[in-house]
């Protein structure tokens, strides 16, 4: 458990819509809202800073960035691999902390897991124009059992995009009939071998995940009536989506994991 209070950087790669916005906020009070629900024993506060990295282009100073605990990749309505300067800049800029600061914790959430396999070694692709949306089973890998302690569980989904493979060094963690890639882990060491002969759970650097602990079902399901009364989310998608969402959510609990990879010396 850390000794002194947390400090988290949030790269914030989009502006929900206006109607999230209105009833819920912007990317730094709905992750707030995650953290604060899922703050694990001996901790009361964090410090969560934005950095607005898609139209202010703001990262963490050099002088800040030893600060920090953790940084969290946002989603985005955004596609991560398209070649404009602010994706490509994001690309580089997370490969290059990677490497260099091995301390700080790194978590990419949706558009953030793709933006982390992207900068280490994997890609990002459409996936066949097939939407996963809403409270969605996420299966996980003996890996992924023992990080999250349950051999499944739901998270609200909002992609149509994904990572067909797993980068070199990464785990896969989970996975869902849509979406093979739905998180993935790199340990502090990445030439860590599993099992580890005394049962220990390697310490982790990097973890992605492709659905969004952070999205509640009102925040999903503004998001499905606005993209699909755009022609963006087909009408099927939408209805099955719209009735879904209401389904048990265990993002808090994803949280709490969140909290033990950033906290973890």
């Amino acid at each position: 458990m850390a000794s002194r209070m947390p400090r988290l950087a949030l790269l914030v790669c989009d502006t929900p819509i206006l109607e999230v916005v209105k009833h819920h906020g912007e990317y730094p009070m709905i992750f707030d809202r995650l953290f604060r629900t899922a703050l694990p024993d001996g901790v009361t506060n964090f410090v969560l800073d934005p950095y607005d990295v898609r139209n202010a282009k703001r990262y963490p100073e050099l002088g800040l960035l030893d600060t920090y605990d953790g940084i969290i990749i946002t989603g985005s309505s955004a596609t991560a691999y398209e070649d404009v300067e602010w994706i490509n800049k994001l690309v580089s800029w997370v490969a290059e902390i990677a490497m260099s600061r091995p301390r700080i914790k790194i978590i990419g959430i949706c558009f953030g897991h793709q933006i982390v396999a992207r900068a280490l070694g994997g890609e990002c692709i459409s996936n066949g124009g097939k939407w996963e949306v809403a409270t969605t089973e996420v299966n996980f890998t003996d890996l992924g059992q023992r990080i999250f302690g349950a051999p499944s569980l739901n998270l609200q989904q909002l992609h149509r995009d994904h990572v067909p493979t797993i980068p070199p060094s990464f785990h896969l963690l989970g996975s869902t009939s849509v979406t093979r890639n739905q998180g993935m882990v790199r340990f502090s060491d990445p030439g860590a071998c599993l099992p580890v002969p005394d049962g220990s759970m390697p310490k982790i650097h990097i973890l992605t995940l492709q659905g969004h602990p952070e999205f509640t079902a009102e925040i999903v399901k503004e998001v499905i009536r606005a993209r699909s009364e755009r022609g963006i989310i087909d009408k099927d998608t939408a209805e099955d989506g719209l009735i879904r969402a209401d389904e048990r959510n265990d993002g808090v609990i994803v949280g709490r994991v969140i909290w033990q990879v950033i906290l973890q010396q």
